[in-house]
């Protein structure tokens, strides 16, 4: 009804001819916002210039500081005090001052006294904090209408959302404002970020304060300000060292100039407002005409339109008398807190249509009926990618534009051409050396290969991101010392010089209290214990080390004596075969005890075999008889000693336990320096120390009963102090400062029951048991922990890395890096199985008995040539001999007697030994056709 009267009411002043009306305005400004004064003062002189708009306007200007409040209001009321006094109160007050306490004082003093209020103060909804609780009625003639650089810093929130950026610094100078903007510029959105003002003009200080924001792992810079600020936070950007893939910049002015700096080679998303082509002739014009000069123009614009637009909406409700000249006003003095006049006046409505066309951009006012903090000018930011090389522009790329609202979205060009300028997501990882989780190699894109490189490509493909790889400085994942400070991984984790902790890291309960870790990636790993592998010493004459060589002897030597003695028995017995041939012709078996065979029998008698026939005599037998005897308890205890002797080293395993560990003093045992293995240990033993000493307190406690006491009494300490021990055993043994140390002292060990052992952490111990053939894993695991990746405490990487860590899981690619990493690993060597008992005797221990065996038939060959050549060479000139003999013989004697008579004797012996028929064989294969 109240638009419709308006509509009315101006169609007839139309019509009757222009009128001039005068406006009383009183002006509130900070002494710094020139820029706004200029703009206003421009105003005026413009509706003066143009007596058709039928206006005049009578300013009272109020010049106050931000930070005093205080001098402000007094100064205002003052003044308003003599405008109401002199029957001139003000119909409008425009309000340029832009943030802080003052601008408060004067949204408190306007809401208060109810007077209509134009103002251009920064603040989005309920940023103003005096008028939060207007009311409908209010909400109608206190305006606030939002200035370009406020809507410029929401720019920043379209870029970050387009190009899904995780980190952000915001730097601004003092032509913006962004008190208000520290909580809502980037709420609701994943991105971890810092706004803060530039703090000098100092390149140095600025190159500070840059590499300050770096150390928060900060890769995305925007810069609001001026061109000279934007060049100067380049400038020193640059000799920082922070252009290049791992790096966005994006500069944001109200400027219109083009970007420049002094940078080497840069890349930088350069945003900057453009005039509506429709009003470009205008801000020509009223530049020219009324030299409106101040810059940046898009400030000086907006000031002048919002002065003008004022002047006009206020004249229009003059005309309509909605704003009555008898207005009833209060002073300052009258104001008691609620006595505020309760006003009607359509100045929101009045301000939509005034029809005058803008300088620049149009000004949006919102159709909601509480229109502060969401209202502002429609401009619009160009977007282009300017290169600069030495120094000097070498090309720019348009990409977009934006235009200011509170939610709007970037228009670009290409939709893909603004993520070639984005930084590339470069992680930071620290690790840890450790095989084959991590290892070290120059050749690899990374330098470094391994189960957990595997691991993190296998995640890059899923998060999409890069990472640079590097040693922490001190070799250790993290451990915390007395004074609660912490080192190695998790150390750079917390100071954020690291983004990742990558390697066989254990999820620790204090670890978590400082840094964050993923869902475990590795089975549950815990210390075990690596020993040398004990070596069987193993000889092809073994069984013959049964017995002592004295014992050797004193077998060879009773042999020999008692081969002897069955001889000479043999020989000087009555009874024997030799001396007694009569008796024993009819034997089947006449064995005759030379040397040789009394050497034979007693050899044979050895084996089961047996002896043969025993000598005739009595004393013969019992001689024979006590070599039997002795020869069954040799062997008897050679047998047994034997098998005794090839199984005893076998079953030789001191140390097959952490207990069997702790209970030994020959083996010394210890873990790394600082490592976790050794963290466990020494906390083991505190804790059993500190629950000593609460039961000693408990048992002498005075203030206990006899029967409390009586509970306490016991004859041993009832907790263990195994722990205590073996840390006191450590101790005295020397903790070896590195991995190299503790190998080389465990290869140093003299035998499995006497040397070194290493504490350490499982899968260290397994790989080396993998990679070498002269260790060998002692015991179970104890102290179990799972192996998890670290990121900075609230990193949205966590949650990240979790997903994809699952999805790996599922898909049972990490089965697969084990497989590869454990099972199919390169440097695992292919060791020869030890000897186990189960398996037999092993030919390396019994090998010298097939030796014997070819010794003998190489000896029996050997002699076997020797009895040819004997019975072949030797024999010969006997045989010539004989022939010889009978040529010379007489011719009436046969050949029968030249035989008998003229043979040499070994030929009668050999008849008398050998037998007729070998006796016959013998001559006729010597003495052809004579037998």
């Amino acid at each position: 009804m109240i638009l419709c009267s308006l509509l009315v009411l101006w169609t007839i002043n139309s019509a009757l001819g222009q009128t001039t009306q005068n406006i009383n305005v009183l002006y509130v400004n900070e002494e710094y916002n020139s820029i706004a004064d200029r703009a206003f003062k421009v105003a005026q002189e413009y509706v003066r210039r143009n007596p058709n708009l039928g206006l005049g306007v009578d300013a009272v200007e109020v010049l106050g500081n931000r930070s005093d409040a205080k001098g402000l209001l007094e100064e205002i009321c003052r003044k308003y005090n003599d405008m109401v006094v002199s029957k001139r109160p003000p119909h409008i007050v425009l309000d340029f001052t832009m943030t802080g306490v003052a601008s408060e004082t004067v949204k408190s003093f306007t809401a208060a006294l109810g007077l209509p209020t134009v103002t251009g103060s920064f603040g989005l909804v309920g940023d103003l904090r005096q008028w939060r609780s207007l009311d409908i009625s209010q909400s109608k003639y206190l305006l606030q209408i939002m200035p370009p650089a406020d809507l410029i810093a929401e720019c920043v929130r379209a870029i970050v959302n387009k190009q899904d950026i995780t980190n952000a610094a915001v730097l601004f100078d003092d032509t913006f404002v962004m008190d208000h903007k520290y909580k809502s510029l980037l709420q609701n959105i994943p991105t971890r970020h810092v706004i803060s003002p530039v703090k000098s003009t100092s390149i140095d200080e600025i190159k500070s304060q840059l590499t300050s924001l770096r150390q928060l792992d900060i890769v995305n810079f925007f810069i609001l300000g001026s061109l000279t600020t934007i060049t100067n936070v380049l400038d020193a950007a640059d000799l920082n060292n922070f252009f290049g893939r791992k790096y966005s910049w994006y500069a944001l002015t109200q400027d219109k100039g083009d970007l420049t700096c002094n940078c080497k080679e840069a890349t930088i998303i350069y945003a900057k407002p453009n005039p509506d082509a429709s009003s470009r002739d205008r801000l020509g014009k009223i530049k020219t005409t009324y030299s409106m000069n101040g810059e940046p123009e898009i400030v000086s614009a907006f000031y002048f339109d919002l002065s003008l637009r004022t002047f006009l909406a206020v004249k229009g409700l003059l005309e309509i008398g909605n704003l009555q000249k008898n207005m009833d006003y209060i002073t300052c003095d009258e104001y008691d807190g609620k006595n505020s006049p309760n006003r009607t006046i359509e100045l929101r409505t009045s301000f939509i249509q005034v029809e005058e066309p803008p300088t620049y951009a149009p000004l949006y006012l919102s159709d909601d009926v509480f229109m502060n903090g969401k209202s502002y000018m429609e401009f619009t930011l160009d977007i282009s990618a300017v290169s600069i090389k030495d120094g000097s522009p070498v090309g720019s790329r348009p990409l977009g534009t934006w235009k200011s609202g509170l939610s709007t979205e970037l228009q670009l060009v290409d939709q893909t051409a603004m993520k070639n300028y984005t930084a590339q997501v470069v992680y930071r990882i620290v690790t840890v050396e450790q095989y084959p989780f991590m290892i070290k190699d120059l050749e690899k894109p990374k330098h470094f290969k391994g189960y957990c490189i595997d691991l993190i490509e296998e995640i890059r493909e899923i998060v999409q991101f890069d990472y640079e790889i590097t040693l922490v400085p001190d070799g250790k994942f993290g451990d915390m010392d007395e004074q609660g400070n912490w080192n190695g991984i998790v150390k750079e984790l917390m100071e954020k010089r690291a983004d990742i902790g990558l390697g066989s890291m254990s999820v620790m309960a204090e670890r978590e209290n400082v840094v964050d870790f993923t869902v475990p990636y590795y089975d549950l790993v815990g210390i075990t214990i690596l020993m040398k592998l004990p070596r069987t010493p193993t000889s092809l004459f073994k069984f013959l080390t049964v017995l002592e060589n004295d014992v050797w002897l004193s077998i060879l030597a009773a042999y020999f004596f008692t081969s002897f003695l069955m001889w000479v028995f043999d020989r000087w017995s009555p009874y024997s075969l030799q001396n007694n041939r009569e008796k024993y012709k009819d034997d089947e078996e006449q064995r005759e005890f030379t040397l040789k065979e009394c050497l034979w029998f007693c050899m044979t008698s050895l084996t089961p075999q047996g002896g043969g026939e025993a000598p005739k005599n009595l004393s013969g037998r019992l001689v024979a008889a006590t070599w039997w005897l002795f020869g069954f308890i040799i062997i008897a205890s050679y047998t047994a000693n034997l098998a005794a002797f090839l199984t005893v080293s076998r079953l030789d395993t001191p140390v097959e336990s952490l207990d069997d560990l702790a209970k030994q003093y020959k083996i010394q045992y210890a873990p790394i320096n600082g490592s976790a293995a050794m963290t466990y240990f020494k906390r083991m033993s505190d804790i059993e120390a500190r629950f000593y000493e609460i039961w000693k307190d408990m048992s002498l406690n005075d203030s206990l009963s006899d029967v409390e006491r009586a509970k306490l009494a016991v004859w041993d300490y009832p907790v263990s102090d195994k722990y205590t021990k073996m840390w006191q055993a450590m101790q005295e043994a020397g903790l070896p400062n590195t991995a190299e140390e503790a190998l080389e002292r465990v290869r140093a060990s003299k035998s499995s029951s006497e040397g070194f052992a290493w504490l350490a952490d499982a899968t260290d111990v397994r790989y080396h048991v993998m990679t070498s053939c002269d260790l060998q894993s002692v015991g179970d695991e104890f102290s179990r922990k799972p192996y998890a990746i670290a990121v900075q405490q609230g990193s949205p990487l966590k949650d990240q890395f979790n997903n994809a860590i699952l999805q790996l899981l599922n898909k049972r690619k990490l089965e697969k890096l084990k497989e590869t990493w454990w099972s199919n690993n390169p440097s695992a060597k292919k060791c020869e199985k030890q000897d186990d008992q189960a398996d037999g005797i092993s030919i390396q221990n019994i090998g010298g008995v097939f030796i014997v065996i070819f010794m003998g038939i190489g000896l029996a060959c050997i002699t076997l040539g020797f009895e040819y050549w004997w019975f072949k060479w030797r024999k010969r000139s006997s045989v010539i001999d004989v022939k010889e003999a009978m040529k010379k013989s007489k011719p009436s004697k046969t050949g029968k007697e030249v035989a008998d008579v003229d043979a040499p004797k070994e030929f009668a012996a050999s008849e008398t030994n050998f037998g007729f028929r070998a006796r016959r064989n013998f001559m006729n294969m010597n003495f052809p056709g004579r037998f």
